[in-house]
């Protein structure tokens, strides 16, 4: 067995771990486990996390701005 875990089965879940902010997206998670009676101490990481996902999307959305839809 390896060490790598069983796909996840929605696709959405599945691309985070190619997602630039996967890093973010788990100290949030990590966070959420230790404090999980107070979620305002997390709250700089879903900050981070947000303003992550919100960079990686306006820079995917440049790159589409170049395809075509029919190419």
């Amino acid at each position: 067995m390896g060490s790598r875990a069983a796909t996840p089965p929605y696709p959405s879940a599945a691309r985070i771990a190619d997602s630039q902010c996967y890093p973010q997206y788990t100290a949030s998670l990590k966070c959420l486990e230790e404090f999980s009676s107070d979620k305002s101490k997390c709250q700089e990481h879903f900050d981070v996390y947000k303003e992550c996902k919100k960079k990686e999307r306006e820079a995917r959305l440049e790159r589409n701005k170049t395809r075509s839809f029919f190419s």
